[in-house]
């Protein structure tokens, strides 16, 4: 996945200065590219928890439920407080936007974000790292319809063209401390 040993990524991580006494490092990247494996991957060698950004994101709110996250999530840790957030409603409610209920985060020293979008623009200074991972569309959608159906093909790519649209706009995988391929 990155030509970084275990020990390197995790060195790179910890000599960063934390903002605001907390290290927020983001995995980012389009839908289906290996985001959630590296994060977990990442986890493991740092013992960080993760926030998954899933418990925001909605197939019809690209965009929208940013404001939620940054006051629930964001500001929070950056406050040195602990994150409370209602989570989305997967089960009853998988295409809108819907909650169901509550998660918290203990503050800590090191938290990961996991997902679409967490190292947009917004977050410039506040976060200590920056991950992109990324993988062939092709791979991307077929790892998408083998989780989600192949009913869905439709709404991938849709989904994927508003992806593409957002980082192109944002420039998200330029500002990345760290590119991975995980097309393998």
């Amino acid at each position: 996945m990155t030509d970084l040993s275990d020990d390197e990524l995790r060195a790179a991580i910890l000599r960063r200065e934390p903002v605001n006494g907390i290290r927020i490092v983001g995995v980012d990247g389009p839908s289906g590219a290996g985001k959630s494996t590296f994060a977990g991957r990442l986890a493991s060698l740092t013992g960080a928890p993760i926030v998954e950004i899933d418990d925001f994101v909605s197939w019809d709110g690209f965009a929208g439920w940013w404001p939620r996250f940054e006051a629930q999530v964001l500001t929070p840790l950056l406050a040195g407080r602990d994150a409370h957030w209602q989570v989305r409603d997967w089960a009853s409610d998988w295409r809108g936007d819907s909650l169901g209920g509550w998660k918290t985060l203990p503050w800590q020293p090191l938290v990961i974000l996991e997902g679409v979008t967490c190292t947009r623009r917004e977050t410039v200074g506040r976060l200590a790292y920056a991950i992109w991972v990324e993988a062939d569309p092709a791979v991307r959608l077929a790892r998408g319809l083998a989780r989600d159906g192949a009913e869905h093909h439709d709404l991938w790519q849709r989904w994927m063209r508003e992806e593409a649209a957002f980082f192109a706009a944002d420039g998200t995988r330029d500002r990345a401390d760290l590119r991975v391929d995980a097309s393998g």
